[in-house]
């Protein structure tokens, strides 16, 4: 298997963060044209968005915290040749439960869902890590 099959759901993962920055704009956009938030004091204070523009906004955040370490493993496994079908498994459901918890905390916000998918990508991250550590070990 070509170790560069590896970078896709790094690629995919990536066009996450994507997807929120833009849904949150048009969000933003809509609030301020719906008259629900008035943008100097959003300017200078984030309490003020609406509900469905924090939720986003959180999760944004949230792209920047469990995906980096996504991201270090994904080129760790790359560097080191170590892509074959396991870790490409592993990496894409790891993206599938970023894609699926973007979902839950963008919309309902159902926390016990939204704990779950993030318990299970962390999962996967340590199965990954495991993998990894394995693979240098043997290497």
């Amino acid at each position: 298997m070509n170790s560069s099959h590896i970078l896709w759901p790094v690629l995919a993962q990536i066009l996450l963060t994507l997807i929120m920055f833009i849904v949150l704009g048009v969000r933003k956009a809509s609030a301020v044209r719906s008259g629900q938030v008035n943008r100097q004091q959003a300017a200078l204070d984030n309490r003020v968005w609406p509900e469905d523009v924090v939720k986003v906004s959180n999760n944004i955040a949230n792209q920047f915290e469990a995906p980096i370490l996504f991201y270090v493993l994904c080129l760790l496994i790359f560097n080191i040749n170590a892509a074959g079908a396991i870790a490409i498994v592993l990496a894409w459901l790891f993206v599938l439960s970023r894609y699926a918890h973007a979902y839950v905390h963008a919309g309902s916000n159902y926390v016990p869902v939204r704990l779950r998918l993030f318990l299970l990508g962390c999962l996967i991250l340590l199965a990954m890590l495991l993998l990894t550590a394995w693979k240098l070990a043997a290497g």
